[in-house]
């Protein structure tokens, strides 16, 4: 019979994460997550497995847990809304925590080794799934009239994530909150009016 883990996967996972969003996947290493987790490596990827399958577990957690504000803001009534609702939960999201600016997304895509192509490859197809999403419920407002028939709902819902993606990387150079609130009313203020007189 084999021995009971004796410790909480949720809490090492969480403390995982933590580490990879500060470090990237690239720059958190064996001892680093070892530390953080109080775990020993052979007990850690017995849970988890390897580093990339470690790491493809805190990306899953990451968006569930912490970009909740991403499906709730699609639900929003009109196409303003639901930017608005995107970028100041970024802003807030990129700025919660002093040692974790930024989006973990976002800085782990960036890995550059041959052997990190997979988990770069992953984030760039779940941000591009982030995108399509985003692209699909413009294109609704566009049919409900709450975007204009000249709207190119694909430019704008790219726009919207180059957007975000910038937000992330100023929040790590040091953009406080209240900057990245304002880099999203500026983008905010530019976005296209409703022929149907919905939007605000």
């Amino acid at each position: 019979m084999g021995r009971h883990r004796e410790f909480d996967i949720d809490k090492a996972l969480e403390a995982a994460l933590r580490v990879f969003w500060r470090k990237g996947y690239e720059g958190a290493s064996y001892t680093d997550l070892t530390e953080a987790t109080g775990v020993e490596r052979p007990a850690l990827y017995s849970a988890f497995g390897n580093k990339e399958a470690l790491f493809r577990r805190a990306l899953d957690r990451y968006y569930a847990h912490y970009l909740d504000f991403f499906p709730a803001a699609l639900e929003q009534p009109t196409s303003r809304d639901v930017v608005t609702h995107m970028l100041r939960g970024a802003a807030e999201l990129h700025t919660r925590y002093p040692d974790c600016t930024g989006c973990l997304g976002v800085h782990g895509a960036l890995a550059g080794a041959d052997d990190a192509e997979p988990v770069r490859r992953a984030m760039i197809e779940a941000r591009a799934n982030g995108e399509a999403s985003l692209r699909e419920r413009l294109n609704r407002a566009k049919q409900q009239r709450d975007l204009p028939e000249t709207a190119n709902c694909e430019v704008l819902a790219a726009y919207v994530c180059a957007v975000l993606h910038g937000m992330a990387i100023q929040a790590r150079a040091g953009f406080s909150r209240e900057m990245l609130e304002a880099v999203a009313d500026q983008a905010i203020s530019t976005w296209p009016a409703s022929t149907s007189g919905k939007s605000r």
